[in-house]
């Protein structure tokens, strides 16, 4: 692959990306609101111990603004039913959410009922409302608190229930800082009849150990280890963000973007775009894009 081919790939994933920002953290709210261009995808993540009423007004915020709030519903931080379909009506009739990201929740035993996001998917609390699109959680280097085959199992259980309800479903990865666990992830899921299309979880640029430390609280083993134990390609990650990750991606053969029903290559990945997580500040990492989405721009060359 060319040097011009490798930035034209990367500047295509990047052409329908989506960040993560915290609902309470009202500057960075606006600074969404400034910055990116309409109808992007705003993540609003529902903080352990945070009262998931303070997403309504910064997904209210953004919606006006033509961007499109995706507020995280995390099934074990719901107290109730009642609760759930409080927050959900919320969410519906004052910000004018068109759909959300259902996770099972940073926290080890559930405060309410809900112990997955299936369970709350089943609930239908967001489906009554109108609410058809629905992402969940991918997890490319498995998760520490749930084997491998119980991953891929709640996630096939998922996609079966979407498939009867009549969802609009889709995945959202945890960060990774390195290409082959993903693709390998996406390969395998692929096989197993998963076509649902996937955002792929990054990092934005940060600091090396703003980078290890959010990794050792999500569990990425072997992006940490890679992290941790080499320091050329820890000092490549600091330097240029998530860009060799994001060109090893863009290389692999297959790669369209979208999902696999859309193209005629049986080896398309189903990338349906870049999720960035914005460890490094908002700005930094909103500057990064810029930068890249410009195939001729000198920060897009090897």
């Amino acid at each position: 692959m060319t040097d011009e081919t490798s930035a034209q790939r990367v500047a295509e994933l990047l052409r329908d990306y989506s960040v993560e920002v915290n609902p309470s953290q009202s500057k960075v709210v606006d600074l969404a609101v400034d910055r990116l261009e309409p109808p992007t995808e705003v993540f609003l993540p529902w903080i352990p111990g945070a009262d998931p009423m303070q997403t309504v007004p910064a997904a209210a915020r953004l919606r006006r603004a033509g961007l499109v709030p995706v507020p995280h519903i995390a099934a074990r931080h719901v107290e109730s039913a009642t609760q759930l379909e409080q927050v959900a009506a919320r969410l519906v009739g004052e910000a004018g959410i068109d759909r959300v990201l259902i996770v099972g929740g940073d926290r080890a035993k559930p405060v309410g009922p809900y112990q997955t996001s299936l369970q709350i998917m089943q609930s239908r609390a967001f489906q009554k409302l109108g609410i058809a699109r629905v992402a969940v959680a991918g997890f490319p280097e498995g998760n520490p608190a749930i084997n491998d085959a119980a991953l891929e199992h709640a996630l096939v259980e998922k996609v079966t229930f979407a498939r009867l309800a009549g969802l609009q479903l889709s995945v959202v990865t945890q960060f990774c800082f390195e290409a082959k666990p993903i693709v390998a992830w996406l390969r395998h899921i692929r096989v197993r009849g998963i076509d649902v299309p996937v955002r792929i979880g990054l990092a934005g640029p940060a600091a090396l150990m703003t980078l290890v430390r959010y990794a050792v609280r999500c569990g990425i083993g072997n992006s940490l280890h890679a992290l941790t134990h080499n320091p050329a390609f820890a000092r490549l990650l600091v330097e240029k963000g998530p860009e060799p990750i994001v060109r090893e991606i863009a290389a692999w053969d297959g790669f369209h973007g979208g999902s696999p029903g859309d193209h005629q290559s049986p080896s398309s990945l189903g990338i349906a775009g870049l999720h960035f997580y914005v460890f490094g500040g908002f700005d930094k990492t909103i500057n990064w894009i810029a930068a890249h989405r410009a195939p001729q721009s000198p920060l897009n060359q090897p």
